[in-house]
């Protein structure tokens, strides 16, 4: 099963579930700011990116740039910061067979169908 992890609010996420949709595609939506991921969980996702936690963030958000930006972290502490903070995780993300994309641009969802 697909998974999309998805924030309604964000224009890139609904197109992201648009495209699968008009491919038919079944899917799961994981609204990841209700259910907040564990750090366990965004290692995994982390790993089927296959990209570091700092690729994942997203440097625009308000949060980012008032509390972290110009700061050095670990991976691991980035990952709390994700955990603690998931508006600042990119979006969408779709999972398909242990694998993922940043789903920016749309297209990229292809990479893992």
């Amino acid at each position: 099963m697909i998974k999309i992890y998805h924030n309604p609010r964000c224009a890139k996420s609904r197109q992201g579930i648009a495209f699968l949709e008009e491919k038919g595609f079944d899917y799961e939506v994981i609204k990841y700011l209700e259910n907040t991921l564990s750090v366990k969980e965004l290692k995994i996702l982390l790993d089927q990116l296959d990209i570091k936690p700092i690729e994942l963030i997203r440097k625009n958000e308000a949060i980012w740039k008032s509390d972290f930006k110009g700061k050095e972290f670990s991976n691991d502490e980035l990952i709390e910061i994700m955990v603690k903070y998931p508006k600042l995780i990119e979006r969408p993300i779709v999972v398909h067979q242990n694998k993922a994309v940043i789903a920016r641009p749309i297209e990229n969802i292809d990479n893992v169908l």
